[in-house]
């Protein structure tokens, strides 16, 4: 999608990345896709370049990395079309309401392009109106370039999708792209698109940022508007941005929010993060060296970090994940079915799934009358009882503990082969369930509905991707943000994928 902002200058002054040496003139079309959110939005204010030329500069980028399996449709006609209309339409208008560009999640409804959830049972539904957050991007003058693939149903955390084929990574192309917003990790990493939108029931944005080393923030549940998105759980389900830098998220957040408050970096100093053992336990062994390393770097540049304990988490996690999460995915998939008139009934789109572990998930635990279906008693006690405990014990630790935020791997390992990594992965030796394992520290925040950010941490001698994590108190979204944008300057990007480095072929 073609980002447009009604001027971020004021809400993102202080970490917009320096331009002085970036002129249109000096750059080629690999080039131009490796622009940012903010720099593409700058040089198409200053009309140094044009819509129709960074469109067509990322179209040939998708084509070229078809590999990456990163887009179920390409809607390469109509961005093109938009592009001329945003030229056109900067001729006539005040310049500072132009800007980048985007893809969106094959679950997010965009006008007139199939709506597939990754499914074939959705692969004729087009919907006729666009998701609220999908039409304040477009009125903030987003173009869209596609709808990216995706984790079956948005039900696992791999986007190795059976019915479309598994996404990859551009770090390493024989290893899953995370999920299940993967599609659009995969494409922004590899600069097929400077921004994109994810949604994130469990982990869903933080997961694939991490494994393919950008930046994802999940918002406090509810601030996004939900209509409009295949659900999955929706005391749980939200949108999220995702992009390169977290200037970025703070741009997409400005525009679909329209809160254009001013946001800046915290100083170091001003932060205090907490850490909880558990979110550091069973680490990949690698992945525990360069978290150390990374906090140690905090610590240095005068960030607070203090141990906090949250007693219970994960027991207490565990009686609100699951039970929520399968209930609300037979309720809230049949009344979508119905309200949309997609003609499909859940038995049916069950019956269509082609990926075997949400298939297996679906007709054991979802479908009513199966055989783990959730009894209405268990999941009312989860919403009206535990829930509002996970809350509590949240706020009670950020309040207690005087800390900010908390600070945490956001995966437990880096990306996994694609080929076997369905059911188990290996950790440390051992194997280990690829879903439970990958969202181990993602999901207690999740049913807290608290915001979570995830921000590039480091690669592994393997040259994968690794992500820190941030959660904080409910509605704190922008809070996080200025701290994420500290964070960031201190540990500095990561090197971009092989195959998007300069001088290297992109074919």
């Amino acid at each position: 999608m073609r980002f447009v902002v009604r001027l971020a200058a004021t809400a993102i002054a202080a970490s917009l990345p320096s331009l002085a040496a970036v002129s249109a003139r000096d750059l080629d079309d690999r080039e131009l896709t490796r622009l940012t959110v903010t720099q593409a939005a700058r040089l198409i204010r200053d009309g140094e370049i044009t819509s129709t030329r960074l469109t067509r500069a990322l179209l040939n980028a998708i084509r070229a990395k078809r590999d990456l399996n990163a887009f179920i449709t390409v809607d390469e006609a109509g961005a093109l079309a938009a592009a001329r209309r945003a030229d056109q339409q900067r001729q006539r208008c005040d310049p500072r309401e132009l800007g980048p560009l985007h893809g969106v999640p094959d679950n997010i409804h965009v006008a007139g392009l199939p709506n597939t959830a990754g499914t074939p049972g959705l692969r004729n539904f087009v919907p006729r109106d666009n998701a609220p957050v999908v039409q304040a991007l477009l009125d903030g003058g987003a173009i869209v370039l596609g709808k990216t693939n995706m984790h079956e149903l948005a039900f696992g955390i791999t986007s190795n999708n059976a019915a479309f084929g598994a996404v990859r990574t551009p770090y390493d192309r024989t290893r899953f792209a995370g999920g299940s917003s993967g599609g659009t990790g995969s494409a922004i990493a590899a600069r097929l698109a400077p921004g994109g939108l994810g949604t994130d029931t469990g982990g869903s944005v933080r997961i694939p940022a991490a494994l393919n080393g950008i930046a994802g923030l999940r918002p406090t549940v509810k601030r996004y508007p939900q209509v409009g998105i295949t659900p999955l759980a929706s005391t749980r389900d939200t949108a999220g941005p995702m992009a390169r830098t977290v200037a970025d998220l703070l741009l997409l957040d400005s525009v679909i929010t329209r809160d254009w408050r001013p946001v800046r970096a915290r100083a170091p100093q001003s932060i205090r993060l907490g850490m909880v053992p558990a979110l550091f336990q069973d680490l990949d062994a690698e992945t525990r060296v360069l978290t150390d390393r990374a906090l140690d770097r905090l610590r240095r540049a005068g960030v607070a970090l203090v141990q906090v304990q949250m007693p219970g988490l994960a027991e207490l996690n565990a009686k609100i994940g699951f039970p929520v999460a399968l209930f609300e995915a037979s309720r809230d998939m049949t009344a979508y079915l119905t309200d949309y008139g997609i003609g499909v009934t859940l038995g049916e789109l069950v019956a269509q799934v082609a990926s075997l572990d949400v298939k297996a998930v679906y007709q054991n635990a979802v479908l009513p009358g199966s055989p783990g279906a959730i009894p209405e008693a268990v999941y009312r006690d989860a919403i009206n009882v535990f829930r509002p405990q996970l809350q509590q014990l949240y706020a009670d630790t950020f309040k207690h503990n005087a800390v900010d935020a908390l600070v945490f791997p956001t995966t437990p390992l880096p990306a996994s082969p694609v080929v076997g990594s369905d059911e188990f992965v290996d950790l440390n030796g051992a194997q280990v369930p690829t879903l439970l394992t990958y969202i181990r520290n993602t999901d207690p925040g999740s049913n807290a509905g608290v915001p979570g950010l995830s921000l590039p941490m480091a690669l592994t001698k393997g040259g994968l991707p690794l992500g820190l994590e941030l959660d904080g108190p409910a509605d704190s979204d922008r809070e996080l943000i200025a701290i994420a944008l500290a964070i960031e300057k201190i540990l500095g990007p990561l090197p971009p994928p092989p195959r998007a480095r300069a001088g290297e072929d992109d074919d």
